[in-house]
């Protein structure tokens, strides 16, 4: 699809008048992998004419590529530094204060159908004034073994990846349909009750996330295609950056595939759940429309973070890549330009402020070390920040994206990275060790040290974690308790590995 050219949003925009609020958070969807975002063959009609009717965000990241920090940051408003939720086991329990929190209390309903992956134990208050058919992390504590940082074990679901890769249904599909038709549902009653003030529904699905099984008319539509492999993917053409090899040694996804077939079939899965994540938020679109709701709320999509999808041949998230730290943000309704696009970086630390504003929630102080600002204002020059603390990773990963280069930061035992994004922005050379670059990368080096202390950040995490550890019986106890591939949906089984 040919995109649209840049159009900038007024230098000041008028406040918001506060309406009603959809938002639709997908789960480990790829920025790159939509018909608006300038793909050549995905299919996702419904997410193109959000976009067409409203504002995208080329350059949005999530504050951390893995979904429980993340979902813990798009709810506080904060980063991962200021909040303390590293890592998968150590889920938001409502401590810190959430934009649903801020709605709940000034009368406002905010409701969620779907997956929050949250810690979820009885007692605990997210925030939210109801969660439909909620998923939370498994038992409370979710995979222990991510707990284990150096050496980090190296994983054992690689294999599953490739296998899962066909046509049909998983539990994820199932669920999903069920979120969408309750949403639908909801949308519809709401219609009919009329709250008295702007509400917030907060519809997140788990697709596109692995497994990779896709509906079979979804997955065919791509399996009969000529797929191209994934960027970089032969081994000749990965990067070497050690941290890079390491994580692809310790996750040990690519291990499952042995030739371009089992690579096509998994591309072809995570195609076809792309667009049958598509078809779901068209459905919930169209129920917006037809309850009659559509004119007074706005819609917000995007993904709690993406997936490497085999470039470099690295799949799943957890790294500083666009196709893994990026996520889609698409803005809609009234006040939001329409069919505009918006450079300045993003990040879903700005969702809070956003969230308060849309619905006319007087915004609570919050942090200033580069997060929280206004979506319909950004500045051009600023920077965003994504955290890396778990699986994989014997350190602290730090990215700094500014509005021309990424800046990859590892708090010891790895060199740096620096992309030029305007030039290169497919990350094929690292320029850190350019002298042609040196006052870039010092640059971006000090404005991250302005906002934290790497090895202090690291240090804390890693405290967290061993008392984490510690309670739960230690190392042997994690290894013992097997990998969790992915959080069972609602009534489903867990998928562990020995």
């Amino acid at each position: 699809m040919t995109e649209k050219p840049e159009m900038r949003l007024q230098s000041t925009p008028p406040a918001l008048r506060p309406a009603n609020l959809l938002v639709i958070m997908s789960d480990e969807h790829n920025p790159k992998l939509m018909g608006s975002a300038g793909h050549p063959f995905i299919r996702t009609p419904n997410l193109d004419r959000l976009a067409a009717r409203g504002t995208r965000y080329t350059a949005a990241y999530t504050a951390s590529p893995i979904c429980v920090p993340a979902r813990a940051a798009f709810a506080t408003g904060k980063y991962i530094h200021q909040i303390g939720y590293w890592d998968n086991v150590d889920a938001y329990e409502g401590a810190v204060p959430s934009w649903h929190h801020a709605l709940r209390e000034r009368g406002h309903e905010a409701v969620s159908i779907g997956k929050l992956h949250f810690r979820g134990l009885p007692g605990d208050d997210h925030g939210l004034s109801e969660e439909i058919v909620p998923m939370h992390i498994y038992q409370g504590h979710g995979d222990i073994k991510m707990l284990i940082r150096n050496p980090p074990p190296v994983r054992k679901a690689g294999a599953k990846l490739a296998q899962s890769a066909r046509p049909g249904e998983s539990a994820y599909t199932v669920y999903d349909r069920d979120i969408t038709a309750r949403a639908q549902v909801w949308l519809h009653e709401a219609a009919l009750r009329r709250p008295a003030k702007p509400w917030v529904l907060f519809v997140s699905l788990v697709a596109p996330h692995f497994p990779l099984t896709a509906p079979p008319e979804h997955y065919y539509e791509y399996w009969q295609r000529d797929l191209p492999m994934p960027k970089l993917y032969a081994k000749g053409e990965r990067p070497t950056h050690p941290y890079v090899r390491d994580y692809a040694e310790i996750s040990d996804y690519d291990s499952g595939f042995d030739g371009p077939q089992s690579v096509k079939r998994a591309l072809a899965g995570y195609c076809g759940l792309v667009s049958a994540m598509d078809e779901n938020v068209g459905k919930v679109l169209a129920a917006l429309e037809k309850s009659g709701l559509a004119a007074e709320t706005r819609v917000l999509y995007t993904s709690d973070h993406g997936d490497n999808l085999g470039a470099r041949g690295l799949w799943g998230k957890s790294t500083m890549y666009e196709e893994s730290a990026g996520v889609p943000l698409i803005l809609a309704g009234e006040g939001v330009p329409a069919g505009a696009r918006v450079k300045s970086p993003a990040s879903h630390v700005d969702i809070f402020r956003f969230v308060l504003e849309a619905t006319g929630v007087e915004a609570p102080e919050l942090p200033r070390e580069g997060g929280g600002e206004r979506l319909l204002d950004l500045p051009a020059q600023r920077a965003v920040l994504s955290e890396y603390h778990t699986v994989g990773s014997k350190s602290a990963v730090f990215m700094l994206r500014g509005a021309r280069y990424k800046y990859v930061h590892y708090a010891e035992g790895y060199p740096p990275q620096l992309f030029d994004l305007e030039r290169d922005p497919e990350e094929l050379m690292d320029l850190s060790a350019d002298p042609a670059h040196a006052a870039a990368l010092a640059d971006m080096r000090g404005r991250l040290y302005a906002m934290l202390d790497p090895m202090e950040v690291d240090r804390r995490a890693k405290r967290r974690q061993a008392e984490l550890l510690e309670q739960w019986g230690g190392i042997e106890a994690a290894n013992k308790a097997g990998d969790l591939g992915y959080t069972p949906a609602p009534g489903s089984a867990p998928d562990l590995n020995p």
